[in-house]
């Protein structure tokens, strides 16, 4: 078997690093069981959000999101944002479905997990 690898952006690490110890130590708890359930084929367990053919997947660990994707070594993870944050930019959108019907449809979200990868890249070297 593969080792399975949780791996974060340069984004999602300054966003955990940012984090009280205890917070962080719960929502790193919140990856247990992920191996065995992304290897699975189906990850309906998770929040879905698709645009332009792109999958990214969120669950939820306290009051947080965390927001990742299928990876070739196991999941990237581009973001873990506050549910108080989610539900402020939701306000401000003037978004009136719910939280991932309306994510994946906002361009604004993919933007800032957009950010998220051209920090990865820049930060390993890529342009």
């Amino acid at each position: 078997m593969n080792a399975f690898q949780i791996i974060f952006t340069p984004t999602s690490a300054a966003e955990l690093s940012r984090m009280p110890k205890e917070l962080q130590l719960q929502i790193l708890g919140g990856f247990r069981g992920l191996p065995q359930r992304v290897r699975g084929t189906e990850l309906e367990a998770f929040g879905k959000l698709e645009r332009d053919g792109r999958s990214l997947h969120r669950f939820r660990v306290a009051d947080y999101r965390v927001y990742f994707e299928r990876h070739e070594l196991g999941v990237l993870v581009h973001r873990i944002l506050s549910r108080h944050t989610l539900k402020d930019f939701l306000y401000r959108s003037g978004l009136k479905t719910g939280e991932d019907e309306a994510l994946q449809e906002n361009p604004k979200f993919w933007e800032l997990i957009e950010a998220a990868k051209t920090t990865t890249q820049n930060t390993a070297g890529v342009k």
